[in-house]
């Protein structure tokens, strides 16, 4: 028979997203901000994409209206074509800063999805041990937030939204505040983790040796509305590696992002 964890893992075929047509606006000081305009892109289920660009271009926008944080201004969003309104449990969110509840152990915020959800002690148990030992956190599992280390904390976040077995995950530059080091860590375990589960990424950054790293796809995006400017393919071998990024490929697909976001910040830095 199979284990709880194993039949965890066998759901992770959903996480299609469709985005079409999606425009936001905000309305600031008594004018509307056109933030998006007519956004459209479709992610494959286990697809890792990364959404790339200058600050400012809707990235965070786009990733906010999937999670059904916010709403569009018009057109739709679909997960395994289901309207996003709302926010939901087949949408897992890991944000750029640390977000443990401080008053809960290691343990107790990895679990804490399972138990808002009504899943039985012993089936939580479960899960939690496997995640937190697949990170290497089983050691401080009774431990605070203010006793991790940030990559550690990062660690925790990611786990604690693949506990509850998303169809799709969603990052906000969730490695931006570590130190180098500790951040292509973190990028060779997402990705060691990705290559187990094919969970359906979609990851946002402005760093483009990152989204090249990690990614299937780029979706290169211009601003002043945010738009998706040029999809780009990323062909490179999986597994990656550190030396990954020395290949004449990565150099050269490097290359051709920078150009298309230099171009981006350009148009950015003379319109305001």
């Amino acid at each position: 028979m199979a284990t709880l964890v194993e039949k965890s893992l066998k759901q992770r075929v959903r996480g299609f997203v469709q985005v079409e047509n999606l425009s936001v606006s905000f309305r600031s000081k008594g004018q509307y901000v056109h933030v998006l305009d007519s956004v459209n892109f479709k992610v494959e289920p286990g697809e890792f994409i990364c959404l790339l660009g200058p600050s400012g271009c809707g990235k965070s926008t786009i990733l906010n209206v999937i999670a059904g944080f916010i709403q569009s201004s018009s057109g739709f969003v679909f997960v395994d074509k289901r309207h996003v309104d709302s926010p939901g449990a087949d949408r897992g969110f890991v944000f750029q800063q640390y977000s443990l509840l401080p008053w809960k152990t290691t343990f107790q915020n990895v679990e804490f999805g399972l138990k808002i959800r009504g899943v039985p002690k012993a089936e939580r148990v479960e899960l939690v041990d496997y995640y937190l030992n697949r990170v290497g956190l089983s050691k401080h599992r009774h431990s605070y937030p203010n006793q991790l280390s940030g990559g550690m904390q990062q660690r925790a976040s990611i786990v604690r939204a693949l506990v509850n077995s998303p169809s799709v995950l969603l990052m906000d530059e969730p490695f931006a505040a570590l130190d180098a080091q500790t951040r292509h860590m973190m990028q060779q375990l997402l990705l060691t983790i990705w290559s187990d589960l094919k969970t359906t990424v979609i990851f946002v950054t402005h760093d483009i040796e990152e989204a090249l790293f990690l990614s299937d796809k780029i979706f290169v995006m211009g601003v002043n509305p945010g738009r998706i400017k040029e999809k780009i393919d990323v062909p490179l071998e999986r597994p990656r590696h550190a030396d990954s990024i020395l290949l004449p490929e990565f150099t050269s697909l490097n290359r051709q992002v920078f150009e298309l976001i230099r171009e981006e910040t350009l148009k950015s830095m003379e319109m305001n």
